[in-house]
């Protein structure tokens, strides 16, 4: 054999001993990598908080990267603190009602169905009617849970948060009076002592409204019942056109005799009414 053809026979050789060894070396890579993937499963299985805690791991560096993208700081707890629930999974009463609340008020459904259901859970505790408890709030706020009077009524329910203050001591203080649920469940509370006091929910809302020794309330109660009334054939099923919604009470200056938190005069500019004092 020539030169030429045994330097032809080496190459070959050296060429077929390095692909012999390549396939050799990616063989048992993958066998290597077959293994720990049968491995990891097994464990995984047989250990289900490490699977939990690897979850929770590679959720967090998702996030991470997501927030990265958009620029935002992740906070997943955040959903616990909406006041809010699809109306679609609410008894098709209350449903109808939420339905026809955020329509009339402008106030998206959700919100709107969190504090129905409230209202219902609240009102089957206190044997309130809840529609009497949704009407009270629509003709206090409108449904705006940051609504303030000037003289100190606050939330949904215009609950004078400085004098039933004690009452939010059991949600954590006064701030609560712009927690949505806590100030439906502080108003409720003092239109049931209003109420029994008066001894009628006629005489329960004047007192609510901080006008029981009053010669007139402004109309208060008389726009509560209508709206009282209207809430009622709504959650029976019924047709109910949507009115326009009532101005804010005129509140009205209780007698130096009457123990009500103070109140202004009564003017031309509107303002929300305050949730009397019950002694």
């Amino acid at each position: 054999m020539t030169a030429s053809g045994q330097w032809v026979d080496g190459l070959r050789t050296f060429v077929s001993d390095v692909a012999h060894g390549f396939l050799e070396i990616t063989h048992n890579g993958f066998a290597v990598v077959g293994l720990a993937v049968v491995f990891a499963t097994v464990t995984l299985v047989a250990r289900p908080d490490l699977r939990q805690v690897g979850e929770a791991q590679l959720m967090t560096w998702l996030h991470a990267r997501q927030a990265e993208a958009l620029g935002l700081v992740p906070e997943l707890a955040a959903i616990d603190r909406a006041t809010a629930v699809n109306p679609r999974d609410l008894p098709k009463e209350q449903a109808a009602v939420a339905y026809w609340l955020s329509r009339k008020y402008r106030v998206a459904p959700e919100p709107l169905a969190a504090l129905v259901a409230e209202a219902y859970q609240v009102g089957a505790r206190t044997k309130l009617d809840p529609t009497l408890i949704l009407a009270v709030m629509a003709i206090e706020s409108g449904f705006n849970p940051f609504a303030q009077s000037p003289v100190g009524a606050q939330g949904l329910m215009q609950v004078m948060t400085g004098v039933h203050s004690e009452k939010y001591d059991s949600f954590g203080g006064r701030l609560a009076a712009f927690d949505p649920v806590s100030n439906l469940r502080v108003g409720v509370k003092v239109l049931q002592e209003c109420i029994q006091r008066g001894g009628s929910i006629q005489a329960g809302l004047r007192y609510y409204v901080g006008a029981a020794h009053l010669p007139e309330d402004g109309g208060y109660a008389d726009k509560v019942l209508a709206e009282h009334a209207r809430l009622q054939q709504v959650a029976s099923g019924r047709s109910v056109p949507l009115v326009s919604p009532p101005a804010p009470i005129r509140a009205v200056a209780p007698t130096p005799a009457e123990p009500v938190a103070p109140r202004p005069a009564d003017t031309t500019e509107a303002v929300p009414v305050a949730a009397a004092v019950v002694s």
